[in-house]
């Protein structure tokens, strides 16, 4: 017998389709506060822009709100699917979205503060991402360890099988590197002492991420060569990110070097980095950085290309999932590192390709968010069996 479609079926209470609202909704929130910041970043500009990219980020508020009183209410009403949600296979690799969605927020909210806020609130804002850096960075690191660990330990019949590995076994680790992009956007505004603990304690977290993930790459590359693509093929293009924001993170990074040497170099500091040739140390850490930046901006431009022709050839599940704003947050990563090389090289195709990229990000977004809310509407996701806590 052919199975009733979801939109024909008989409606659920709102408790119980709220049972299967899981973190994966947080991808909403990150994908459009990556849209509002890479509107921020994007050098081809035109008046409006920046109220259109502040709107933008003003949805994404809006959304994380939606989306934390949704997740509450879950577990309020569904208390033992906090911990389920804690050991499943596939949402608990959704968890950390939540701090995903934190880091692009606050990149969002420094680059629009400095458009859009004067005076003591700037002073205000800068010595608030000082502090919340810190705390941002101890609690990744905390969770990316608990989290694994957890998924490590969980009973056989729910674990993780390499057969159907994707680049989402990444997400557990990709908080705690984006504390590197954090560092290169929080630091120009900081003390030269506080800056350079900043910006030393982002490079590790930078690092950390990217190995991982490049340890995750190889598992993930040989499950495509023996079990062929995914099922579901947008969440493939969650690879582009990790190289992407660790090029990007690297360029903005070193770009406030020779700002914090100099002012080291009058303080304290001095006897670490000397105060001979400061000019040529602060030059040299830069052009080590955009050469770590073209190298992985290729890594980045294969596994795009990669994904591309995946969903191209065709996709099984036409159906919509959350994944598929995968399509969006780890491109975003992609269009920056694009914007920061193309001003280092003083390139002007390298800025009208990342320019073409946030065209295409800005109408993928909208197209991903209309097919959300078609999909709640015909029951095709937060419904029984439809969901990241469906075994």
């Amino acid at each position: 017998m052919e199975r009733v479609p979801t939109y024909l079926q008989p409606r659920l209470p709102f408790r119980e389709r709220l049972h299967h609202f899981t973190f994966a909704w947080y991808t909403l929130s990150m994908s459009t506060s990556g849209i509002a910041l890479t509107l921020a970043l994007t050098p081809h500009r035109f008046p409006g822009l920046d109220i259109i990219g502040l709107v933008i980020l003003i949805m994404d508020i809006l959304f994380f709100s939606f989306t934390t009183v949704a997740l509450g209410l879950r577990f309020a009403l569904h208390r033992h699917t906090f911990r389920k949600a804690c050991t499943h296979p596939m949402e608990a690799l959704f968890i950390p979205t939540f701090f995903l969605a934190i880091a692009a927020f606050l990149c969002s909210i420094e680059e629009y503060g400095d458009m859009f806020i004067h005076g003591s609130a700037i002073n205000g804002l800068h010595r608030f991402s000082g502090a919340i850096f810190w705390v941002y960075l101890a609690m990744t690191f905390l969770v990316s360890v608990f989290q694994y660990h957890m998924l490590a330990v969980v009973k056989e019949g729910r674990r993780l099988n390499v057969n159907s590995m994707t680049p989402t076994w990444i997400l557990p680790i990709f908080p705690v590197m984006l504390a590197g992009t954090l560092a290169s956007v929080f630091s120009k505004y900081q003390p030269a002492d506080q800056a350079l603990a900043m910006l030393g304690a982002g490079l590790a977290a930078q690092g950390l991420g990217m190995l991982v993930s490049i340890f995750m790459y190889s598992t993930y590359l040989s499950r495509l060569m023996t079990f062929g693509l995914p099922f579901q093929r947008p969440g493939m293009f969650i690879a582009v990110g990790p190289p992407s924001f660790t090029g990007a993170a690297l360029v903005t990074m070193a770009a406030d070097i020779p700002r914090v040497f100099e002012e080291a170099s009058r303080s304290h500091l001095s006897p670490i980095i000397g105060t001979e040739n400061i000019a040529i140390l602060a030059a040299g850490l830069r052009l080590l950085a955009l050469n770590a930046a073209i190298f992985l901006w290729g890594l980045s431009f294969w596994f795009f290309a990669s994904a591309a022709a995946a969903v191209l050839s065709g996709m099984p599940d036409r159906k919509f999932h959350l994944s598929w704003f995968g399509f969006i947050f780890p491109n975003v990563g992609f269009a920056v590192l694009s914007f920061r090389m193309g001003y280092a090289l003083n390139s002007n195709g390298i800025l009208w390709f990342g320019t073409i990229t946030t065209i295409s990000l800005v109408i993928g977004w909208l197209f991903v968010l209309v097919r959300c809310m078609r999909a709640v509407y015909k029951r095709e996701i937060v419904w029984p069996g439809h969901d990241e806590d469906s075994l």
